[in-house]
């Protein structure tokens, strides 16, 4: 876990290593870990917003000869990939997975609790919402799922969210990514990030809780 927050906080030079051990292929490996984090439904812990604004920053940077486009295309593909294998995830083996002794290490029921509460407050807009919140959005596609949600009322709101998503975190990251105000500060920046991506689930939880006190 250690390891895993020191890549999240240090994520520009983890990036700059990754691109030049492996070139071209680094394209398929950010793929890869924007895909998984929420096409496996098991890894909600991985790198997100912090990656693609890092990627994209480094697209910026003439040095690295990576093209924005590319980037783009392959992170879009990726998160609506990834939410679209989570759902087929739900539909398939549905609440059942999360008592298997494997997976319900790393699929936590509180997790689980958050994301439906959130799915039944907002109802079809909590598609679209949770893209934008860590953790949450690894969750709602498997709730919706397992909510007998129809996948293609489903895409009607996870694609546009998914081309927002990366819109705002790539085009942060290719225009503010290289400021040297940013690029000396940042780990602050991606604890930003990720503070500001978090405060919708932390407002949700105060105000369930603040229901259930009263009830």
């Amino acid at each position: 876990m250690g390891q895993l927050i020191d890549f999240v906080l240090h994520i520009d030079s983890h990036m700059i290593t990754i691109v030049n051990t492996f070139g071209g292929w680094s394209y398929g490996i950010l793929f890869l870990i924007i895909f998984v984090e929420t096409g496996v439904v098991i890894l909600p812990f991985l790198p997100g917003d912090s990656l693609l604004f890092a990627a994209a920053a480094l697209a910026a940077n003439p040095d690295y000869h990576l093209s924005i486009v590319a980037f783009t295309a392959i992170f879009l593909v990726a998160s609506i990939g990834g939410d679209s294998s989570n759902f087929f995830i739900g539909r398939r083996a549905g609440i059942a997975i999360t008592h298997h002794p494997f997976f319900s290490r790393f699929i936590k029921e509180e997790n689980l609790t958050s994301a439906r509460k959130f799915f039944e407050k907002h109802g079809k807009i909590a598609i679209f919402l949770a893209r934008f919140m860590p953790i949450i959005r690894t969750f709602v596609p498997f709730v919706a799922a397992t909510s007998d949600y129809k996948y293609r009322s489903f895409l009607r709101y996870n694609i546009p969210a998914c081309i927002c998503w990366v819109l705002l975190c790539c085009g942060g990251g290719y225009f503010f990514g290289n400021i040297d105000f940013v690029k000396a500060h940042f780990s602050l920046v991606v604890i930003g990030i990720i503070v500001v991506s978090m405060i919708p689930a932390f407002v949700g939880l105060l105000k369930s809780r603040g229901q259930v006190s009263k009830d």
